[in-house]
């Protein structure tokens, strides 16, 4: 597959995640009353009679609830199930996941909903039906979950920590400190016996730091992507060349890196170390992502920030890449004045549409449209055949996209000078 094409089935895939998390977020803020919300997985392999007869079992068994508006609100959810599953033959590809429920809409009134999840990211592993006071989406937030597992450790001969790289999220777990003596022995003590003596010490702590490595990483063996291995020379190359640690696990290895520190920052600066071995994993795109932006926006020519800037860019087609922050959550509503003037402005989802004065004439603009920011500035770029990119907040400069440049930024193709 060329260069191109992996990367417009990435940009496909970042869209779809992203709409994906929408539609959960969404399902999350909604309540209903006793266990109306009526969720249902269903595996692709499910053969959808089978669900269909399930739901008519349930439907019927739900007239046994004494609650007369729970008993109504759980037949019509399963009654818009059922009408839903009449549009299908077959379950889609990694199957599908089904929510109707009688939800509360405010003022003690309420409103019925229901929503078809369709091939999500991962195959649904099982047929689940669960009735709730709230969705069931915790399945589905797994499927969300950072791709890539990776054991972490560090050390030298003073100290050392263990941890995970889960996708691009360093997480320390354990940490040791040796009681290795220094080069310098003490008076009264042979050259001879001082020399054995540390070599004890060390080959000690080597086991204890391949101790906690063991137990945190071998039950995971079958999960983890790789285990990298930092510290300063010659301390790493002894431990991995000594066995120290778990058979399956030394098979695992995917490299040994020269790092300085060896306390919990110490296992950041290895992530940054093993860059070329993590090339393929989501924490180093999404780096060099920014890393890239930063140089431009120190120079001064190729790089765009904040919404109005960005998308002005993306109007002129002169955006190679667009950088959207994953928690950026916003609408963009658009004004037009009777003069005719089209102004942009974004707001909070949550709240009405701002009133607004046009910054050409300065006549009262009316709202005449309002959608997704990030859905908006996605079909710009698509037009202009721009790259999308959603980076991560789990990270320094991923933080920054969000609350520095208002989660919306770009590396332009030219400079413009906008």
């Amino acid at each position: 597959m060329s260069q191109q094409a992996d990367a417009d089935v990435d940009a496909d895939a970042d869209r779809r995640k992203y709409e994906f998390r929408r539609v959960i977020e969404e399902l999350e803020d909604y309540n209903g009353s006793g266990t109306q919300l009526v969720t249902i997985y269903v595996p692709e392999e499910k053969r959808l009679s089978n669900i269909v007869a399930h739901v008519t079992q349930e439907h019927s068994e739900a007239s046994n609830i004494k609650s007369k508006s729970t008993r109504t609100n759980v037949q019509d959810a399963l009654t818009s199930i059922k009408d839903r599953l009449r549009y299908y033959d077959n379950p889609p590809e990694n199957g599908m996941v089904l929510f109707s429920g009688a939800v509360d809409s405010g003022g003690g009134q309420t409103e019925m909903v229901t929503r078809v999840l369709e091939s999500p990211p991962d195959p649904v592993q099982s047929f689940r039906y669960h009735c709730d006071s709230a969705f069931l989406t915790e399945p589905l937030e797994g499927m969300l979950a950072d791709k890539g597992l990776f054991g972490l450790v560090v050390l030298d001969r003073r100290e050392a920590n263990v941890g995970w790289l889960r996708g691009k999220r360093v997480e320390p777990v354990k940490s040791a400190s040796s009681l290795v003596p220094g080069k310098q022995r003490k008076g009264g003590q042979s050259a001879q016996r001082f020399a054995r003596l540390r070599l004890e010490a060390i080959d000690n702590f080597y086991q204890e730091v391949a101790g906690m490595a063991n137990d945190l990483f071998v039950p995971e063996r079958h999960e983890i992507d790789g285990i990298l291995v930092g510290g300063p020379s010659p301390t790493k190359d002894e431990f991995l060349d000594g066995d120290y640690l778990h058979h399956e696990l030394r098979d695992l290895v995917v490299d040994k890196f020269d790092v300085a520190y060896t306390d919990e920052s110490g296992l950041h600066d290895l992530v940054d170390a093993a860059q070329d071995a993590l090339a393929d994993q989501e924490v180093m795109k999404d780096k060099a992502q920014m890393e890239e932006f930063f140089e431009e926006l120190h120079r001064g020519e190729k790089a765009t920030y904040g919404f109005a800037q960005t998308r002005q860019n993306l109007m002129m087609g002169s955006v190679d890449r667009l950088l959207l922050s994953e928690d950026l959550r916003s609408d963009v509503v658009v004004y037009e004045c009777p003069e005719g003037h089209e102004e942009y402005e974004t707001v909070d989802p949550r709240h009405d549409d701002p009133d607004h004065r046009c910054a050409e004439c300065g006549e009262d603009a009316e709202a005449v449209d309002r959608e997704d920011a990030v859905e908006h500035l996605m079909t710009l770029a698509d037009q202009r055949g721009t790259e999308t990119k959603f980076i991560s907040t789990d990270f320094e400069k991923g933080e920054q996209l969000m609350d520095a440049f208002g989660g919306v930024a770009g590396i332009l193709r030219y400079a413009t000078g906008v």
